[in-house]
């Protein structure tokens, strides 16, 4: 609509412009070199407007004339640069797509138009790479390594290349030399901080770690946990050597990381060791409300050095309190029971644990309390049998790996942090239904003596001093199967892994 406003004013204002030529005729004379030209002024004008016309086109070709190889030229390069990038595009949707015919026969047309381009040396790699030529791909990610726009893509396939031929030496080398150049380059910060803790470098890996969360390669929560677990790591290797460090260490680790059972689990342990058991306690105690353990209740009980079974007791049923229905707890509490010779309140722990949740920790314990109750093998034998086919308990797995001890990486692709407490994925499904018998649980009288079998007095001490009292038993040992003669005992079972 506008065009057509301006070509309706421009043609209006020419025949006003004619109209006013027309009212006011006149004539035009030239006198040059002996020559008089006399004309009217419409065709003066009209006779300039030509001339004006024929000399723009005489400085056009002059101008073609001089300019002409050089436009051709440019011509011809947009026309292979279009060309060049039409077979790049097309190449990288069939490398894409899996058409490795295709991407090849792009990929040589992209370097016959545009051979020094970068996404050419790209798609040349992805295509060898698709067509399982490690060899041609890794001189096509060389071959970038010499411009300055490609150096970093360069390394970046050489790294990827050297994990897929498992040569962890020059995929670190690749990434230290891309980290170097961009600190900030999230693939290559990540590989250089996962060697560091692969190989137990844990300075070094926390120093990465603190460069990483600076420049916002990982988030504030995943930061902490970690730096945790490098802590953790640390105060492990120091925990026999240099306790104190080791103690600070694990201190800050239990601060960044409160459900970090091994953190809490060795802080526990050094600050016991060193004398601080209020805060021993409480240690354990946060890490015992936020995730039950084991290894928890395990140093919870052994906090105060020297105690009697029945104070390891009282200790014990303090911290099932903390988490009235879990598992654990019970587990742990039927455990110290059990060493305290409570034999009635242990056999109806142990039956809630094994109606709720039927675990092999639960049957074994049975067959500790038969034991140290009665002395009957029988029911020793029973309850050891139905530890072989009750479900298997959680223990530390990663990636497929079952480890009696937390370790900070993974031994398979040394991953950090992948330990987890869980049942084994092997495990899952293999047992049936533990099947309870009526009666299982029932106390039973100890057995009498063997006829002509003199039972040595319980309560002797090893030194034969009268009235010095026994030492307690041991876990799980009733005291009459300690103080029953080696020649008269049966014959050593063989028990399932309590894990």
């Amino acid at each position: 609509m506008i065009r057509i406003l301006f070509y309706l004013i421009a043609v209006f204002a020419l025949a006003a412009g004619a109209s006013w030529i027309a009212d006011r005729p006149g004539t035009v004379s030239l006198d040059w070199l002996g020559y008089t030209i006399e004309t009217n002024v419409t065709v003066a004008l009209v006779a300039v407007i030509v001339l004006v016309v024929l000399v723009m086109l005489l400085w056009w070709l002059v101008g073609l004339l001089f300019r002409g190889p050089t436009g051709f030229r440019r011509v011809l390069v947009r026309r292979r640069r279009e060309r060049g990038r039409n077979a790049l595009s097309r190449g990288l949707v069939a490398v894409g797509a899996g058409d490795v015919k295709l991407a090849r026969r792009y990929m040589t047309e992209a370097r016959r138009y545009l051979p020094h381009d970068p996404a050419t040396h790209l798609l040349a790699a992805q295509t060898a790479q698709l067509g399982g030529d490690r060899a041609a791909a890794r001189l096509a990610f060389e071959g970038m390594l010499k411009n300055s726009e490609t150096r970093l893509l360069g390394l970046h396939g050489l790294h990827v290349e050297a994990l897929r031929e498992g040569e962890t030496a020059a995929a670190h080398h690749y990434a230290e030399e891309a980290s170097r150049e961009a600190a900030n380059l999230p693939w290559a910060a990540r590989a250089v901080f996962a060697h560091a803790a692969a190989t137990g470098d844990w300075e070094r890996a926390a120093q990465l770690l603190t460069r990483n969360g600076h420049n916002g390669l990982v988030d504030k929560p995943e930061a902490r946990r970690l730096r945790a677990v490098l802590l953790t790591a640390r105060a492990l290797e120091l925990e026999s050597g240099e306790p104190e460090k080791a103690r600070t260490l694990a201190l800050e680790a239990h601060g960044l990381a409160p459900d970090l059972v091994p953190a809490g689990a060795v802080a526990g342990r050094l600050l016991s060791r060193l004398g601080d058991m209020r805060r021993a306690t409480k240690v354990l105690e946060t890490t015992w409300r936020k995730a039950p353990h084991p290894e928890i209740a395990e140093a919870y009980a052994a906090v105060r050095t020297g105690d009697a079974a029945r104070d390891r007791l009282k200790r014990m049923r303090a911290l099932a309190a903390l988490q009235p229905h879990e598992i654990e707890g019970d587990i742990a509490l039927a455990r110290a029971t059990i060493e305290a010779r409570e034999f009635g309140d242990a056999r109806a722990l142990l039956k809630g644990v094994l109606e709720r949740q039927p675990s092999r920790r639960a049957c074994l314990l049975m067959a500790d309390l038969e034991e140290a109750e009665n002395g009957d093998m029988g029911r020793v034998r029973e309850w050891l049998g139905r530890a072989v086919r009750a479900p298997a308990d959680p223990a530390w797995t990663a990636d497929g790996v079952i480890s009696d001890h937390w370790a900070p990486v993974s031994p398979v692709t040394g991953r950090l942090d992948a330990f987890e407490w869980k049942a084994p994925i092997a495990a899952l499904g293999e047992a049936p239904a533990l099947v309870l018998e009526d009666g299982a649980f029932d106390a039973r009288p100890p057995l009498p003596p063997k006829p002509g079998m003199i039972e040595p007095p319980a309560a002797s001490a090893p030194t034969g001093t009268v009235g010095t009292a026994a030492p307690p038993p041991g876990p799980g040992r009733s005291a009459a199967a300690q103080a029953r003669p080696a020649r008269d005992r049966p014959p050593p079972l063989c028990r399932p892994s309590r894990i």
